[in-house]
């Protein structure tokens, strides 16, 4: 009896053997069937057999992160440069378009002729501004005008040779008084010097020109007259290559000598009348 339990027993066995012979031959192999998706997959796989799986992938995330915020920050500064140089790019537009440039000689209707000595860029209350640098040499004074708004101020270049040739043929002619009180007048001709325009100034010149042969000028007559004087002579000047003092005689040559040939010519219509008044007696 013994012998034959013993016998089952072991055939029992040998039957759970051979059904765990076949289990194992027909399971994949880990180490040569299981497919690799990735690394970032198998090192999580081995860590969580091992209970570490947190650190790997916070890990893993700030590597990602890392990479993200260098490439948001070599973007941003890829665009911070092509802000500059559009801005630079800009500012060279906006320095040809105005058609001025340093050591350039101006006329700035209120104060009359200066020269641009540098063209200087500030930052005023976050704003950049690009500012003309003008000094005015004989007044002693430097004054800053914004690039954008030299035409709102008036501000022009010197006046060309057939500029100059009018404002002299104007000084020529006969003078204009209007028939108004001084006050008014004054006025109109501290307009017309003002507004940096050659030509209105050459008439205040004329008609504010006094010859020896007529009554002197008032005080106030006198300083309209020599800032008039001063403004014409300083543009013609540079213009035509003169120190100042030459361009004021040639400008006071013309006014004598119209002067006295509208005397002469005067004197003549005089005498004709004269002479038809004795004919006619």
């Amino acid at each position: 009896m013994a012998q034959k339990k013993s016998a089952s027993v072991q055939g029992a066995t040998k039957v759970r053997t051979r059904k765990t012979a076949a289990k194992a031959k027909n399971k994949p192999s880990n180490a040569c069937e299981m497919p690799i998706k990735n690394s970032l997959t198998t090192r999580k796989s081995v860590d969580v057999s091992s209970g570490s799986e947190p650190e790997l992938v916070n890990s893993a995330l700030n590597r990602s992160g890392s990479s993200v915020k260098k490439i948001i920050k070599n973007s941003a500064r890829r665009t911070k440069t092509l802000g500059t140089h559009s801005s630079q790019s800009a500012d060279a537009v906006k320095i040809r378009s105005h058609g001025f440039k340093p050591k350039d000689f101006i006329v700035y209707p209120a104060h009359g002729v200066g020269q641009i000595i540098e063209i200087e860029v500030q930052e005023i209350a976050g704003l950049t501004l690009e500012l003309f640098v003008i000094t005015f040499e004989k007044d002693k004074m430097t004054l800053r005008v914004p690039t954008d708004k030299f035409e709102s101020v008036g501000m022009r270049k010197l006046a060309e040779s057939k500029t100059i040739e009018k404002a002299m043929s104007i000084l020529k002619g006969r003078a204009r008084v209007k028939r108004a009180m001084w006050s008014r007048r004054a006025q109109e001709y501290e307009t017309k010097i003002n507004s940096g325009d050659l030509i209105s100034v050459s008439e205040v010149v004329r008609d504010l020109y006094r010859s020896d042969n007529q009554p002197e000028q008032s005080y106030s007559e006198r300083q309209l007259y020599e800032q008039a004087l001063d403004r014409m002579s300083r543009e013609i000047a540079i213009v035509k290559e003169l120190d100042d003092r030459r361009a004021i005689e040639r400008i006071t040559d013309i006014l004598s000598i119209s002067a006295k040939n509208r005397q002469s010519a005067d004197e003549k219509v005089g005498d004709g009348n004269v002479r038809s008044d004795v004919e006619a007696a």
